[in-house]
């Protein structure tokens, strides 16, 4: 070894020798490599409960411990908001952007907008896909930052209901990480919100509607809507505001600017057949200027544009037919390629021109609409495009689609524009639309389960995540049930962690039916348990019960004892909630646990009574017929008497084992008498059975004791015994009524199972009692009876008690421990939670 040489450190000498190390052996594994890699848990608070996310077995729920409460939520700064507004904005796609257009003819709908939300007012603005909402919602917001205390808050109302909204209101507003408030903390802190709110795409209305305004009332609402979303039904509080299409010239000067250079005539008469074809709608116009701007680089004008058809020198500020510079030297005359004048777009490809602008996009970019038309309209973020179309410079697509007008901010991501789905779709686009959706659920479930990928970022991708997942669960081809499995259960818990619930519900739902249609019962059973978590999370303790015990019998059938374990758990703080149990965990700050005193606390033992017996229990007692000697009532006999009337277990006892033995004389008797009978009614006979009337072999409750001691045992061979109003007639049956622990001294003892006809048999100890010595001496004075129960006819055995473990079900144990499909709720007949 040469220490001085770093690049030959061997030495000459040595140059020869073979290595003396052992070799090690080449399928040996690399532990960094193959070992897996951890679980990655995350503990939240939601209300008075703590959620630790296990994505292996199922979230943990438990009552907040003490002291472990959040703190008070603390609003935003403005840096921290505008820092927010950034972050919920779509990522600027890469390379040059289309050049931006202005605000045309809304000027007055903008200054009335912002005099509305000036007053306090919410405004529910309507206009239809493609008029140009969200660039007017910008503006107003723009104007109104210094309006409010809490300033402008932008929502998605894409796919949101009003529960989500109110959430995300207030995540906008307060710092609490980790920390998602139940519904009154939740009403209390948005009540208290002031701020300019501006939803765009709201998909709901009505009721819904009325619910949002009335949360915060302190707030002032701008709600973008499309007609046909419901109507609210209390009107007082909204002012209502139209939003049309352009006009004809300000028409013509949108297709100007988009296009980058003046129109021709032939241009421009092509334009005013759009814009009565559309109604001036602003979409229409931007498309059609990426269209004029597709046809000029086939006409071989690409001189003054660069590579994307972008002019660029600035166009000029006079409006169309004022210019005096390039638009009237341009005529379009003279400048082909090769001979070839590219016709202007036809009139039906200028009202739907998604196909055509499509055709003249590069390769990547067709593959990303693919992709998008598989999704449902939804764009996946370009950081996945180079993985999904297999080009490393698949990320710039997004500009060159934006570019075309194909694509529509929502939220922090794009989507197709309206109309583009459809019209892509009747073009072939959606051929191959489920294998492609199976390429992103694949490439979207390494990318969820990724350590680097934080909750937050998963949450903010969860609709196309989620729009991935749908339509392989009713495809039916092989191994795409099992893919959206595999897919939700990656996803369910970065949502969970990322306080994103409403697509946590949504994929709990598809994993669930994904994992019923693929077969997979430990799959279907995790899905149940976190179901059953969020429903025992917002309230709805019936459905957290039917979940929950649903996931246990089918955890149960797989032999899953750690997720049964949690699934019981939870099950137990479902049973503690529906029985109005608070844990003491949940004691405000300010009130003080109880202090002992110096002194200590003097114990007092409380004397336990004994159990009332059972009502329908027929007492059995022997009366003695022979009088009593005479006697003073303070005699001997009296105090020896006094152990007795004081309630001596002794002699009960004694008394008890006697009256065994007289019942047991009795049968002897009544088995001897009977048994020369040539009656056959003492034989079993194996060709009859008895009727199983569901009891678990007692005597039906609603018989009352009285008609209970009114009738007689029934003899060996079924024939009932005449009723005797003298000495009481000992049992034949052999129930455990002679046994002396059914005497008014003892308890009986409830979990005892079925009594068996051997163990009425008189034991030694039984047979011979001690002698009392209160029997022994007559006294002329009548002995009280030591119990006030009265004595009824004793003709028949006391019935037993009726035992708790019969009646009284373990909460834990499922319904049905069977994993049949029918007894999970179906997905679409179940209301959302969220």
């Amino acid at each position: 070894m040469n220490p001085t040489d770093p690049i030959h450190p061997t030495d000459p000498a040595d140059a020869g020798r073979a290595d003396e190390r052992p070799a090690e052996p080449a399928d040996r594994p690399n532990p960094w490599l193959t070992h897996p890699a951890p679980a990655r848990t995350v503990e939240l608070i939601s209300g008075d409960f703590l959620i630790t996310v296990n994505p292996v077995d199922g979230s943990e729920i438990e009552p907040c411990p003490p002291g472990s409460q959040p703190p008070a939520p603390v609003r935003l700064d403005a840096d921290e908001r505008a820092e927010q507004r950034r972050a919920g904005r779509p990522p600027i796609p890469p390379g040059p952007g289309a050049p931006p257009l202005p605000l045309l003819e809304r000027q007055e709908e903008r200054e009335q907008l912002v005099g509305l939300l000036g007053r306090g007012r919410s405004v529910r603005l309507t206009g239809s896909a493609g008029s140009g909402r969200t660039a007017l919602l910008e503006a107003v917001a723009a104007d109104c930052e210094d309006l409010a205390p809490d300033g402008v808050v932008r929502l998605s109302g894409h796919h949101r209901t009003v529960t989500e909204l109110l959430y995300e209101l207030y995540a906008a507003v307060y710092r609490s990480p980790l920390h998602r408030p139940d519904r009154a903390g939740l009403l209390r802190l948005v009540d208290g919100i002031g701020a300019i709110v501006v939803v765009d795409d709201l998909e709901f209305g009505g009721e819904s509607l009325d619910e949002l305004l009335e949360a915060a009332p302190e707030c002032a609402f701008l709600l973008a809507i499309t007609p046909d979303v419901e109507a609210p039904i209390s009107r007082s509080r909204l002012e209502e505001v139209l939003l049309g299409g352009l006009g004809r010239g300000a028409s013509l000067d949108l297709l100007e600017r988009a296009t980058g250079r003046p129109l021709t005539d032939e241009e421009a008469n092509w334009a005013g057949d759009l814009w009565f074809e559309s109604e001036g709608l602003p979409q229409r116009f931007v498309q059609a200027g990426a269209l004029l701007r597709g046809r000029d680089r086939l006409r071989g004008d690409a001189e003054p544009y660069e590579a994307d058809g972008v002019l660029v020198h600035e166009l000029a500020d006079t409006p169309y037919g004022q210019g005096t510079g390039r638009g009237e030297e341009f005529t379009g005359e003279g400048l082909t390629a090769d001979g070839y004048d590219a016709p202007l777009p036809t009139l039906g490809e200028g009202a739907a021109p998604a196909a055509l602008l499509a055709s003249r996009l590069g390769e990547a970019a067709r593959e990303t609409l693919r992709f998008a038309v598989a999704l449902g309209g939804e764009v996946p973020h370009q950081a996945h495009l180079p993985a999904l179309v297999g080009d490393t410079h698949a990320d710039a697509a997004v500009g060159e689609l934006m570019n075309a007008g194909l694509l529509s901010p929502v939220g922090p991501r794009y989507r197709l524009a309206a109309g583009a789905l459809a019209q892509l779709q009747a073009r072939g686009y959606g051929d191959e639309a489920t294998s492609r959706a199976h390429v992103a659920v694949q490439h979207f479930t390494w990318w969820a389960g990724h350590p680097s990928v934080t909750p937050r970022r998963a949450a903010t991708e969860a609709d196309a995540l989620l729009a991935a997942m749908t339509p392989l669960v009713a495809s039916g081809e092989a191994g795409h049930a099992s893919a959206a499995v595999l897919l939700a259960r990656a996803a369910a818990p970065a949502f969970l962690a990322g306080l994103h619930w409403g697509a946590w519900e949504r994929a709990l739902r598809i994993g669930q039916e994904a994992a019923r249609i693929a077969g997979e019962v430990a799959e279907e059973a995790y899905f149940h348990h976190e179901l059953g978590i969020l429903a025992l999370c917002v309230g709805s303790l019936d459905r957290a019960r039917a979940e929950l015990e649903t996931s246990i019998g089918m955890r149960g059938a797989v032999a899953d004892k750690r997720g049964t374990v949690s699934g019981r758990r939870a099950l137990a703080l479902v049973t503690d909630r529906e029985n109005g149990n608070t844990p003491a965990a949940y004691r405000a700050p300010d009130d003080q646990p109880p202090v002992s005193p110096p002194r200590g606390v003097s114990m007092v033992v409380p004397v336990l009574n004994r159990a009332a017996p059972d009502e329908r229990l027929t007492l059995v007692t022997r009366h003695d017929e022979t009088p009593l000697a005479a006697g003073t009532a303070g005699g001997p006999a009296a105090r020896r008497r006094r152990p007795v009337l004081g309630g001596a277990r002794r002699n009960l006892v004694a008394a008890g084992a006697g009256a065994v033995l007289a019942a047991v004389l009795g049968t002897v008797v009544t088995l001897g008498a009977s048994g020369n009978d040539t009656s056959p009614n003492d034989r079993v006979q194996t060709d009859h059975s008895a009727d199983d009337d569901g009891s678990g072999g007692y005597d039906d409750d609603s018989q009352t004791p009285a008609d209970a001691s009114t009738k007689k045992p029934a003899e060996p061979g079924g024939v009932p015994a005449t009723t005797s109003s003298g000495a009481p007639t000992p049992s034949t049956s052999g129930s455990e009524s002679a046994d002396p622990s059914d005497s008014p001294s003892d308890d009986p003892d409830p979990s005892d199972p079925d009594p068996d006809p051997s163990d009425n048999e008189p034991t030694p100890t039984k047979s011979t009692p001690d002698p009392d010595p209160t029997e022994s001496s007559p006294s002329p004075t009548p002995t009280p009876t030591p119990t006030p129960t009265p004595t009824p006819t004793p003709t028949d055995d006391p019935e037993p008690p009726p035992m708790e473990s019969a009646t009284v079900s373990d909460p834990a144990e499922p319904t049905s421990a069977s994993p049949s499909a029918s007894s999970s709720p179906s997905p679409d007949a179940t209301p959302p939670l969220i």
